[in-house]
Parts: structure tokens; C-alpha cells; sequence
């Protein structure tokens, strides 16, 4: 029992004074050797990629997974959607937990479950048993993406750790462009096994390197209390509504199901229930007083718009691809040459970074996404994905620079407060990035849906039999049964079936030319927006500057 103790406690460091981390709970950063920390940075990418790779192997072969598991297209769309039920409010408990007991348990208890469950589910199927390995992997995640920044943090010398702390908020982002370069060819070995069993490997390994390299030892303080139990579940619920009602009203249609509208309607007492509850504590797990300066209420804002805007590549160019007949396995290239934009990113982002310059990658990086949006938005179906290597790439590199700068915009706050709003500021931002990714799949496949009905209206207003056009076009489709087909009436119905069929096609292209378009106008009014705050920032310290030179000179 106690070998099994102290494999669950951190390693117990002499450290001094002055390298204690500032957060409770955050392990301390010794002056290491420098082979230790290329020990700790190489285990820092493992986890970081591992934290996400699982979910995003699932979430880039959804199409290829629904036939293997024989689910139905709503059930399948349940497993991105349960992933954040479980991680957003993890972070929560998380935080807390690792204040009072430390973050090397948590994982370990919980990545030992989610190895357990992947393994079992290697010999079960069906949507419950994949929904099961979504919520713990969604678990585990939170924990792996916090354990991975601490280990990027031990990786790094003082003077860098900002550079670090980028690093460990941008490589997880490398999650959905690698898992593009697995085939879907890994699904014909064994179906979905492949992927769950690759999954289960990956969390082993990282299972194995957590517990024989340990983190420094960190400052523990009592940091539970029963009024958080209240809380926990109140936002968990508030979660779990938002998530469903994204995840499923694209599929089930907004309107058409009424469960997604009473979903929505009954988040909003829930999120209601946990602003008083913690409103009026003493120490609130979440301090809605300090989150409601209009200072996090921009960053709420830029970061849910910032995330909105980034779906261009994970739902808009893909799906423009799929639409005109690409498959993962077609789109290798594109998706190396996604990944080294990416990590490209990741390296400037830790570059740029510094105290006084924040504000300024994050609109940049948006403000390439809009350029690169706008340029997307004159596809056509001759479009080849070739054509879009250039763009895809400015996205990619966005997406991973965006990440560092706009979580240490906030981070600098926290630590100008003394860092005791840690937890408040977490749950903010894991909520905007989270919550901000399903709003914007949501929000542009219900547009994109939209806009193709809309264009597919217009184009069959123009078709008619007696325009020598169509009637030539119908003839050439019909044409091309003539070996197969006698009857000239079958061909003929054969032809107007593959007319209608390039309709769906052309529709389908401008539809997602105007999601493009819609997203390139959002990046530019996010862009627009920080550039107005960074003014006014800078015209209040000016002022502040001349009032303070005005005093002491009549001092």
C-alpha cells in the first residue's frame, strides 16, 4: 500500500525561496541541467500531442467511423460534443484539485482509467461504449494539456518562460493537422480498432514517461469547499445543454427538434444559478465580479470570435474538398504542409511574444485569417487542393500563433492580481476556446446548409429542357449509359440524375464561397476591434503619463 502511495505523490525537491512558482499547485522551477530539460521538453510534446490527438483522429474520420461503428449521423456527431462536456468542467476541478493534492495523481488516475476504457473498448462497440471513451478522454485531455505546459515550463531557463508557456498552449494545436496524416486507409486494417488502438499506445507511452519523470514538487494549500460541489455540477449541466444543442442542431435541424430549443432555453437559469451562487461567495470557484471588468468581457469576446474564425480550416476548406470529391487519404500533402505551417507558427508565436507585445500577434494572426478567407472565397469546382496549399498554410501558421499571446494576454492580468484568480481565468478560457470551436462548426455548416439550398434554388430556376445548354447537358450525361442502359428513357433520367448532381456540386461550392466570405468579414471586425482597444489602451496611458508629469512638476 505504501509503494502504491508514493507512486501516486511528486517527487520531494530542495528547492529555494525564489523558485517556488507563483500559483499553488504549480510545481516549482529549479535551475535544471540542461539535459534534464531537453528530458522535460521532449516529454512536454508527447503529452501536448497526446492530449488531443485521440479526439482528433475521431474527429477528422467521423465520416469513415460512422459506417465502421454503424451509427447514424447525429450519433456520431455525440463524440466531439461529450469530449467538452467532460474537459471544460475537468479544468475546473482540475485547478483546485492539484492546489490541495497536486496535479501528478489526478493524472495518473484518470489516464490510467482512459488507457482502461480505450483497452476495453477495443472488444466492445456501439455508441455507448464510444461515448464512455470520449467523456474520460475528454477528462484525461484536460489534465494531459496542463501537465504538458508544466513540463514545457521545467524545459525552459526564467528569462524564456513566457516563450514556454506559448509553446505549451500551442503545440496541442498540432493535434488536428497531424491526425490528418493518418490515412483512412489505417481503418481498413481493422476498421475503427486501428484508431482506438493507436490511441490506447499513445496514452500508455505518456502513461509510462509521467510516472518515471517526475515533476518538481509544488505548494499545496486547502482549496475545496462544499459550495463547489453546487457549482461543479450547476456549469457542468450548463456545459453539457450548450454542447448538445451545438453539436446536434445541424443535423437534427434548429428548428425542427424541439428538445434543442429547450436545451438553450434551460442553459441560461443554469448559467443564471452559478453567476448568484458565485456572485455572492466569499471564495468563489469562479469570481464573476473580477470576470465581469470590461477587460475579460473583450477578451471573452475576441477569444469565442478568434475561434469562430479559425474553423475555416477545420469545417470550411475540408468541407469545401469533400465536396468536390476529396478524401483524407488524397489530401496528404496538403495536410504535411498544414502541419509544418503549424508548427512554423508555434515558433514565431514564442518569438514574438513578450510583455508589452500581446495584442499585437493575436490581430495578426486574425487579420491573416481574413486575408486568406477572402482569397478562398473565389473557389470554384475546377478549385483543386493544390490551389489551396498558400492559404491553408497562413491558416495553420494563425492558428497556432493566435493560441500563446491570447492566453498570456489574460495570464499577465492574472499575475498582476497576485494570481489567486487562476482558476477564474482558466474556466474563461477553456470555456471561449471550447464552447467557441462548437459555435463555430455550428455556426457555418447552419449557414453553409442554409446558403446551398439558396443557391441550389436559383440555379434550378434557370435549368430548363427547352435551354439548348441543359438539353446538351443531359444528353452528354445520358451518354454516358449508352453501354449499359437500352432504354433511351432510363438514359435520359440517368442524364438529368448526374445534371442534378453537378447542381448540388456548384451549389455547394458557392455556398461555402460565402461562408468564406462571412468569415473573412468577422476576422476583419475582430481585427478592427483590437486595434480600437490597443488605441484607447494607449491613449489612457498617455494620459496617465501627462497627469503624472503635471503633478510632479507642481510637486
Amino acid at each position: 500500500m505504501a509503494t502504491i502511495t508514493r507512486f501516486f505523490q511528486e517527487q520531494q525537491w530542495e528547492f529555494a525561496p525564489q523558485e517556488r512558482s507563483p500559483f499553488p499547485g504549480s510545481p516549482a522551477t529549479p535551475d535544471h541541467p540542461v539535459g534534464r530539460r531537453i528530458v522535460y521538453g521532449l516529454i512536454g510534446v508527447l503529452i501536448a500531442i497526446t492530449a488531443g490527438l485521440g479526439t482528433a483522429l475521431i474527429a477528422v474520420n467521423l465520416p469513415y467511423l460512422q459506417g465502421t461503428l454503424g451509427l447514424y449521423q447525429s450519433e456520431i456527431a455525440w463524440l466531439p460534443a461529450v469530449y467538452v462536456m467532460t474537459n471544460v468542467p475537468t479544468g475546473m476541478v482540475l485547478i483546485k484539485y492539484r492546489q490541495q493534492f497536486g496535479l501528478r495523481s489526478f493524472t495518473l488516475i484518470f489516464l490510467g482509467l482512459y488507457c482502461l476504457l480505450a483497452f476495453a473498448h477495443l472488444f466492445t462497440s456501439g455508441f455507448w461504449a464510444a461515448i464512455t471513451v470520449r467523456a474520460a478522454s475528454g477528462i484525461a485531455g484536460s489534465a494531459l494539456t496542463t501537465l504538458s505546459l508544466n513540463y514545457f515550463i521545467q524545459a525552459f531557463p526564467a528569462p524564456q518562460r513566457l516563450a514556454a508557456i506559448t509553446l505549451g498552449l500551442s503545440v496541442p494545436q498540432l493535434a488536428i493537422p497531424i491526425a490528418r496524416l493518418f490515412s483512412v486507409d489505417l481503418l481498413g486494417f481493422d476498421q475503427w480498432r486501428t484508431l482506438y488502438l493507436f490511441e490506447f499506445g499513445l496514452s500508455l507511452i505518456c502513461f509510462a514517461f509521467i510516472a518515471l519523470v517526475r515533476l518538481p514538487p509544488s505548494v499545496r494549500e486547502k482549496a475545496f469547499e462544499w459550495l463547489d460541489v453546487p457549482t461543479v455540477i450547476l456549469f457542468t449541466l450548463f456545459v453539457g445543454l450548450i454542447s448538445a444543442a451545438l453539436s446536434q442542431g445541424r443535423f437534427e435541424w434548429w428548428t425542427d427538434s424541439p428538445w434543442i430549443g429547450w436545451a438553450l432555453a434551460a442553459s441560461i437559469p443554469l448559467f443564471g444559478a452559478v453567476f448568484l451562487l458565485e456572485y455572492h461567495r466569499a471564495n468563489p470557484v469562479i469570481d464573476m465580479r473580477w470576470l465581469g471588468r470590461s477587460y475579460f468581457l473583450r477578451l471573452m469576446l475576441v477569444g469565442t470570435m478568434a475561434r469562430i474564425v479559425l474553423s475555416e480550416q477545420t469545417y470550411g476548406t475540408v468541407g469545401l474538398l469533400n465536396a468536390l470529391g476529396y478524401t483524407n487519404d488524397q489530401l496528404f500533402l496538403f495536410s504535411a504542409l498544414t502541419v509544418i505551417a503549424a508548427i512554423a507558427g508555434i515558433i514565431v508565436g514564442a518569438l514574438a511574444v513578450g510583455p508589452d507585445r500581446l495584442t499585437q500577434p493575436v490581430a495578426f494572426a486574425i487579420g491573416l485569417v481574413a486575408i486568406a478567407a477572402f482569397i478562398d472565397s473565389h473557389a470554384t469546382s475546377l478549385t483543386r487542393a493544390p490551389e489551396l496549399y498558400a492559404t491553408q498554410m497562413v491558416i495553420a501558421f494563425s492558428t497556432t500563433m493566435y493560441i500563446g499571446p491570447a492566453i498570456l494576454v489574460g495570464l499577465t492580468q492574472v499575475l498582476a492580481d497576485g494570481g489567486k484568480k487562476l482558476t477564474s481565468f482558466i474556466i474563461l478560457f477553456a470555456s471561449t476556446q471550447s464552447l467557441g470551436g462548437l459555435i463555430g462548426t455550428a455556426l457555418l455548416s447552419t449557414y453553409q446548409s442554409w446558403s446551398e439550398k439558396q443557391h441550389s434554388f436559383d440555379i434550378v430556376q434557370h435549368l430548363t429542357m427547352t435551354d439548348p445548354l441543359v438539353a446538351q447537358a443531359v444528353q452528354q450525361g445520358a451518354a454516358r449509359f449508352v453501354p449499359t442502359l437500352s432504354d433511351p428513357v432510363l438514359r435520359s433520367a440517368e442524364g438529368a440524375a448526374v445534371l442534378s448532381q453537378r447542381v448540388t456540386i456548384e451549389a455547394n461550392v458557392l455556398a461555402y464561397n460565402d461562408v468564406f466570405r462571412l468569415i473573412a468579414i468577422l476576422a476583419t471586425c475582430t481585427v478592427l476591434f483590437l486595434m480600437l482597444v490597443l488605441l484607447a489602451r494607449r491613449r489612457a496611458a498617455g494620459r496617465e503619463l501627462r497627469v503624472a508629469a503635471t503633478t510632479g512638476r507642481s510637486g
